[in-house]
């Protein structure tokens, strides 16, 4: 049960690291403000770290990494564009990126729920990913 967990955990936190990184680019080039933007690049780098660490142990395990679904990533697409045709602020990127942050939050924690018996190297991984959600989210709110 201990692999199965790990490896489940793994993928998730994957996966999420993976649909950050393609949001955050979605959003950049509509970003006018620059401490915004730096923000923005900062938790992309971020993600893109730790998915690196992720994707390192879930080789270990012998697992390959899971893409975040075509869905997940055509429906963001299109509450991007569609937001952003009617206003384009950084106000409206600011509350498209607090929204991801918050489900991203709540999945990851659902998914530490569900995989309690993954280890601990891959629940520190999961906790860091969190952490990472929770730090874009409160550098995000000065910009709503």
């Amino acid at each position: 049960m201990l692999e199965n967990d790990t490896v489940s955990l793994l993928r998730e936190c994957n996966s999420g690291a993976q649909m950050a990184v393609y949001s955050i680019d979605e959003i950049l080039e509509n970003i006018k403000n620059e401490k915004f933007r730096e923000i923005l690049i900062s938790s992309k780098d971020a993600h893109e770290r730790l998915g690196s660490e992720i994707h390192l142990l879930s080789q270990k395990y012998g697992d390959t990494t899971k893409e975040p679904t075509a869905f997940a990533k055509g429906m963001s697409w299109l509450k991007t564009n569609a937001r952003l045709a009617l206003e384009d602020s950084d106000r409206v990127c600011a509350d498209l990126i607090t929204d991801g942050c918050n489900m991203g939050i709540k999945t990851l924690c659902r998914f530490q729920n569900e995989y309690a018996a993954a280890d601990e190297q891959a629940q520190t991984l999961c906790r860091e990913l969190i952490r990472i959600e929770e730090n874009l989210l409160n550098d995000t709110r000065p910009f709503l």
